[in-house]
């Protein structure tokens, strides 16, 4: 039977079990509502922009500058006399003579997409113009975009415009028409090509809703991000004006401002003027962009879309509905209306539709704000024009770059405020110069309206970027030491394209922005060029430590001149087999590496983990070895040879970490220790074992022994050793006519004075034993006791054996083998030709001086 005591334990362990359930279930939840309204973060952007604007840089000195980038339609669109007039009824034509429009819109590279030439005279000048952008943000946002081929990113793009479709569906064309029409003209394309072209696999679509698509793709790209549809995103829109018909039906509907300026709140606020442009954002969730380092631009808190429904008319604004879908934007983003500083209106500059607008900002931002904290508006359409379904988005790059630089640009052509406001009375300001904007205590937030004709509004919360955490870790004052270190060190800046001239154009491109930029930091430069960008075949390489001299190498590249450490060629049509070579002793000097391991942090981390293991089997530390000892102390074998081989092994792994990786792998003598352990031969405890043993043994070994370089046949060579067996022998075959010879000193000077009488030269190396000689077999019998409780495995990686000249498997995964690499010759000669035989054309020296190329 159980006792009332046994019920009751039962009854509380039962409990106990189900309160754990459920804050394990609470704790679930919790997740599941953080990442619903996980902020989403803007890693990059791309843009093109009436005033000559390529890029979010150039758009900012238009910004900052207060510039109207609106200009006379130019004649290759349409002749405008031919068009305008200032009756709007006149029948056919505009009353506007004005627009902002972008340069070059019928340039275009179909190639470097993998496009026919043939196939881009059939494309809307959109889908090509999204192609360019879309590459560029991915490439502000340092993400190679040959990387995400095959990745879930999503693609979201606003777009209305059809003009070019309009053209070649005319009654005149359309004997023209190819198979490539349909599909270089469909909206639906416009994002699909983009996925094709760049391999995307996340959702993708097209979206028309007007003035407001590209705010509506925005926010169901981050609903999408949060859902875990896709891990990026790409989203934005685009606008060309490539045909007169919307522009005389605008002028028609009374929409068009004659003097072709959009003058927002003011009081001679009489309608809009068309521009045109493209504009992408890239974005990650916010927990996935700090993960992976990138450069956070700032922050989409929160979103909201709704619709204007019944309102006054199909095209009549509806204030209750703006006023629902902001606050509904600050409720999903979890911000009070006060903690708001900026709105970047809608603002057309309509004398209905400004009104409107800013009577629904009134009714959520004015209660109870108080007049030191008042809530700025400005607006980009006063700069540039109503890029119609670009428009969101050139707000949303506009909001960001101020963010950035702290400044709130001057909202353009508002003199005299609409007198339908009540201004003195309320907190709300234009922004009618430019205004400091700086970081504070609090976040700084703004918010950004697009109102669409079809009656499609949204809203769109942005906030700063979060700072940089300030928790440094252990290693950071180390490697902020190696950031000093490394802005006075050379740098290699690698530039790519697909052709010569694009490469040039690209290197006028970076020379521009350090003429503009000469404070930039030349490692960030290069890093940036290096990681953020997909390599091509046409190539440029340029090595400085300062800004300056990256310009004038690139100024001289541009000129056809040649530069100092600047090399232009062209990369193969396939990658070359490239071999790891290992240096051998001999090469060692006081302080090697230090550099790297100041800057790098892999080498850093490396040569850390191999001094942890060499700590119980080194009486010095490794980082003083390598960076504080004396010349005559490295040169000491049971010094020396430990210090290489964390060198090399180090310098692998920083190689192998920028994608630089062998097909095959060799060393010199104590250089081959290195290529197993690349190779999988044994572990890196293992290796550092077996080596410490090997140097120290050596090192017990009674010195008197002389090593000397003969420079003549191996055959010639042996030859003269005759007599010699058990003092002297063949150490090294290392070319040709370049063999070393090692053994008791005394005879190899009897040697070598028989080779100079036959006016045969030699070089005598500087060294602490005779290495690979008859000298090295009283240590032998105590090696092989060690390398017989060492773990060997079979190489992965192709490996050239120092024994035999050969590939080697299973031969080197034995105590013999490395008992018998101390005492017979390298034989490097026929491990190059062996790896030439193998098609290695490219060979990369690992070590601290180049010896063996």
């Amino acid at each position: 039977m159980t006792t009332n005591n046994e019920n009751g334990q039962a009854q509380r362990e039962l409990i106990k079990g189900a309160l754990l359930k459920i804050d394990a279930l609470q704790t679930k939840l919790k997740a599941c509502e953080a990442e619903k309204s996980e902020a989403i973060a803007i890693v990059g952007m791309g843009c093109r922009f009436p005033g000559g604007v390529d890029s979010p840089e150039a758009f900012w000195q238009l910004l900052n500058d207060g510039r109207d980038a609106i200009t006379e339609v130019p004649p290759e669109r349409w002749d405008i006399n031919a068009y305008y007039d200032p009756d709007p009824d006149a029948p056919g034509k505009m009353n506007t003579r004005y627009g902002g429009f972008i340069d070059r819109v019928d340039e275009f590279d179909p190639r470097f997409f993998g496009i026919s030439p043939r196939e881009a005279v059939s494309m809307d000048p959109q889908q090509r113009l999204l192609l360019e952008v879309a590459w560029e943000a991915l490439e502000h946002a340092n993400i190679p975009p040959h990387s995400v081929y095959g990745s879930a990113t999503g693609v979201f793009i606003g777009i209305i415009g059809q003009d070019y479709a309009q053209r070649l569906f005319t009654p005149g064309y359309l004997d023209q028409i190819d198979a490539y029409v349909g599909t270089g003209n469909s909206l639906g394309v416009a994002a699909g090509r983009l996925s094709y072209c760049l391999g995307l696999t996340g959702p993708s679509f097209s979206l028309d809703t007007a003035c407001s698509s590209s705010l509506v793709t925005l926010h169901l790209a981050c609903e999408s991000l949060r859902r875990k549809e896709c891990n990026l995103a790409l989203t934005g829109g685009v606008n060309l004006i490539l045909e007169p018909g919307l522009s005389i039906n605008f002028s028609k509907a009374q929409m068009m401002a004659p003097d072709g300026r959009c003058k927002t709140f003011d009081g001679a606020a009489d309608g809009y003027v068309r521009g045109e442009g493209c504009g992408i954002v890239v974005l990650k969730r916010l927990s996935d962009a700090l993960a992976a380092g990138d450069k956070v631009l700032a922050l989409v808190r929160g979103s909201a879309v709704n619709q204007d429904g019944p309102s006054g008319g199909l095209t009549v604004p509806s204030g209750p509905s703006q006023e629902q879908v902001v606050r509904q934007a600050l409720n999903n983003a979890g911000i009070a209306p006060d903690a708001v500083g900026y709105i970047e209106a809608h603002g057309t500059g309509t004398a209905l539709g400004d009104p409107i607008e800013l009577g629904s900002l009134d009714k959520i931002f004015s209660p109870g704000r108080a007049a030191s904290n008042p809530l700025y508006l400005g607006s980009v359409k006063t700069n540039i024009g109503h890029l119609e379904a670009a428009a969101g988005v050139a707000g949303i790059i506009k909001l960001v770059l101020a963010l950035q630089h702290e400044c709130l640009p001057t909202h353009l052509h508002c003199d005299k405020p609409t007198p339908r406001f009540p201004w003195a009375d309320k907190p709300l300001r234009v922004v009618r110069e430019r205004q400091a904007w700086g970081r504070g205590t609090q976040p700084r937030i703004a918010g950004i309206s697009s109102f669409g004709f079809s009656g499609t509004n949204a809203h769109i919360v942005i906030e700063e970027a979060p700072q940089p955490s300030k928790t440094m870790s252990p290693r950071l004052p180390q490697e902020m030491e190696g950031r000093a270190e490394a802005a006075g060190s050379l740098q290699l800046l690698v530039l790519s394209a697909r052709s010569d001239a694009a490469l040039i154009a690209l290197a006028r491109r970076y020379r521009d922005h350090l003429s503009a930029h000469p404070d930039i930091a030349p490692v960030d430069l290069c890093g940036a060029a290096a990681t953020g960008r997909s390599h091509f075949s046409n190539r440029l390489a340029i090595s400085a430590a300062q800004a300056a001299e990256f310009t004038d190498s690139l100024a001289a590249f541009i000129d056809g001149n040649s530069a100092s450490r600047l090399v232009a060629n062209q990369a193969p049509a396939a990658t070359p087999a490239l071999a790891f070579l290992f240096t051998g002793q001999g090469a060692q000097y006081p302080g090697m590496g230090k550099g790297l391991y100041q800057t790098q942090p892999v080498f850093r981390r490396t040569i850390d983990q191999c001094a942890e293991i060499l700590r119980p089997l080194c009486d010095i530390a490794l980082a003083e070895l390598l960076f504080a000892s004396t010349e005559e102390q490295l040169d000491q074998t049971r010094y020396t040879q430990p210090a290489l081989f964390c060198l090399e092994y180090a310098l692998a792994e920083l190689w192998q970490s920028q994608g630089i990786q062998p097909g095959a792998v060799a060393g010199h003598s104590v250089g081959e220790y290195v290529a197993a352990c690349v190779a999988g031969v044994f572990s890196l405890e293992d290796a550092l074992k077996l080596l410490t043993a090997r140097a120290r043994l050596m090192q017990a070994l009674p010195s008197g022994g002389a090593m000397a370089a003969i420079f003549a046949g191996e055959a010639r060579v042996s030859l003269a050793l005759t007599g010699y067996t058990g003092k002297l022998s063949i150490a090294a075959v290392n070319g040709e006519e370049n063999i070393v010879i090692s053994g008791e000193e005394t005879a190899l000077n009897h040697v070598l004075d028989a080779l100079q009488a036959e006016h045969i030269e030699h070089r005598k190396l500087k060294v602490s034993h005779a290495f690979h000689s008859p000298l090295m077999e009283p240590m032998l019998a105590k090696f092989a006791s060690i390398a017989a409780d060492i773990q060997y495995h079979v190489p992965h990686l192709p490996l050239v054996s120092n024994l035999t000249g050969k590939l080697v498997n299973e031969d080197i995964a034995t105590p013999a083998y490395w008992v018998e690499h101390i005492r017979k010759p390298v034989r490097f000669a026929d491990s190059i030709a062996t790896l030439k035989n193998q098609q290695f054309r490219l060979f990369l020296e690992l070590g601290p001086n180049p010896v063996l190329l």
